[in-house]
C-alpha cells in the first residue's frame, strides 16, 4: 500500500499546485498581463494532464479486478469520441481535443481514450482495408486563437493515434501504403479529425476540405449502402 499512499501524496500536490495556479491565472487577467496569463494557463494545462493520468490509475493500484473495466467506461464518458464514415465512404475519427495536447510528461492519455472507443466501434464489425491510403489528419482551431500560438503538427500524440488507427483500417502505416497529410482549419469548437482515404480519393477530399461544414461532416455508423441506421 505504500505505491498506494505516495499516490495519494502526489494527488494531494498536484490539487495545491492547480488551486494555486488559477489564483494566479485570476489576478494576472485582472491586472491585464494576458502574456503571463497564458503562460500560467499551459502549465495550470500540464499540472492537469498529470493530475488525470495519476488518478486514472489510482483505481488500479487499489487492486479491485474491475478497476480496469471501470476506468474504462469512465474515460468514454468523459472524452467524447466520434467514429464513423462519411457518406463517400472514408473513415473518420473525430475528438474533442487538438494535438499536441500538451508538451511533456506521457501520452497515455491517448490510448487511454481512442484504444477503447476504436475497440468497441469495431466489435461485431469488418473494417475496410484499402491496399493505399492517405492518412488526414485535420486540426480544427478556435479562430479566435492566436495564430503564434498554433501547434506543430509532427508529435508524438500523433504518432501513437496512428498507430492505433492502422491496427483497424489499414494494412500498415509504413510509407509503401500509406501517405499522410496534415492541415489546419479555424472553428468555433477546437477538435483532432483523422481520416483514412483511399489515395485515388485524396484530390476529392482536398477539393471538400473547404466546404465542410462547421461542425464538421457528418458520419455514418456504417459505410453508406448498407442496411443498419446511421449515428
Amino acid at each position: 500500500m505504500k505505491r498506494f499512499d505516495e499516490a495519494l501524496d502526489q494527488i494531494e500536490n498536484l490539487l495545491t499546485n492547480l488551486s494555486n495556479r488559477v489564483k494566479l491565472i485570476r489576478r494576472q487577467k485582472a491586472e491585464g498581463r494576458m502574456e503571463a496569463c497564458y503562460v500560467q494557463l499551459l502549465r495550470l494545462e500540464d499540472v492537469s494532464e498529470r493530475l488525470t493520468l495519476l488518478t486514472r490509475s489510482l483505481p488500479i493500484v487499489s487492486g479491485s479486478r474491475s478497476a480496469p473495466e471501470d476506468v474504462e467506461h469512465l474515460i468514454q464518458d468523459a472524452v467524447s469520441v466520434e467514429i464513423g464514415y462519411t457518406e463517400e465512404g472514408w473513415f473518420c475519427v473525430r475528438f474533442p481535443l487538438l494535438l499536441p495536447k500538451k508538451e511533456t510528461g506521457s501520452n497515455n492519455y491517448v490510448r487511454g481514450f481512442l484504444y477503447p472507443a476504436m475497440r468497441s466501434f469495431f466489435t461485431g464489425r469488418v473494417p475496410v482495408v484499402h491496399p493505399q491510403n492517405v492518412l488526414i489528419y485535420r486540426h480544427v482551431y478556435d479562430r479566435s486563437r492566436p495564430k503564434r500560438r498554433m501547434r506543430d503538427h509532427d508529435n508524438i500524440e500523433i504518432n501513437m493515434v496512428s498507430d492505433i488507427v492502422a491496427m483497424y483500417v489499414l494494412p500498415d502505416d509504413a510509407p509503401r501504403y500509406c501517405s499522410h497529410y496534415y492541415c489546419s482549419a479555424a472553428g468555433s469548437r477546437e477538435r483532432t479529425e483523422v481520416y483514412v482515404v483511399p489515395k485515388a480519393d485524396f484530390p476529392i477530399w482536398f477539393a471538400q476540405e473547404n466546404y465542410f461544414p462547421e461542425e464538421g461532416v457528418f458520419l455514418y455508423e456504417n459505410r453508406p449502402g448498407s442496411t443498419e441506421n446511421h449515428m
